[in-house]
């Protein structure tokens, strides 16, 4: 049986394994990143901007995540005063279906918590049936009022969590790790 994985912020000599892993995780699904693939593969740029947690098993990262703390934030795609954000969730396709995804969520979300904000959002796309099911498992809900197409061929969908639905939210709640 697998062990939790540990999650901690990501360490510089870590982008280019993350960068690997988001890539590969996002290709797999069959998405045309397109001009994404800059972005997801700029950990370094993200990291300087945004907490970046990884998820990391024995000695290798498995899984990373983005964490958006507010709408001033660049990575934001949001306009909510209340909320904190998580975007570029990857986990190693090697390592998917072993809660990689689940703990890296926990972290962002035990993140917002910890600093008070009333919701996580997050878009997903329709390729992404295991993430889509992980966050309604979550408690996320589905928020089509979030909806958006950042590229004529891109759609997509909004969540949301609602913190005061955590169980035992609070300042000193602790999630997943």
């Amino acid at each position: 049986m697998d062990t939790a994985p540990i999650v901690r912020p990501v360490l510089a000599g870590e982008h280019d394994r993350v960068a690997e892993l988001t890539l590969a995780a996002y290709t797999q699904l069959g998405l045309d990143v397109g001009p994404y693939r800059a972005a997801l593969a700029d950990v370094a740029g993200r990291a300087a901007a945004a907490p970046v947690f990884v998820a990391v098993r024995g000695s290798r990262v498995v899984g990373a995540v983005t964490y958006v703390p507010d709408r001033d934030n660049a990575y934001a795609e949001f306009d909510d005063t209340d909320a904190a954000g998580i975007r570029m969730l990857a986990v190693d396709p090697g390592a998917q279906g072993a809660g990689i995804g689940a703990a890296l969520v926990d972290a962002c979300v035990a993140s917002a918590i910890a600093t008070g904000r009333g919701r996580v959002v997050l878009h997903s796309t329709v390729e992404m049936a295991a993430a889509r099911r992980l966050y309604r498992r979550l408690g996320f809900q589905r928020a089509p009022d979030r909806d958006w197409r950042p590229q004529p061929n891109v759609a997509l969908h909004g969540y949301v969590l609602a913190i005061d639905t955590v169980a035992g939210a609070g300042p000193a709640r602790s999630v997943g790790t």
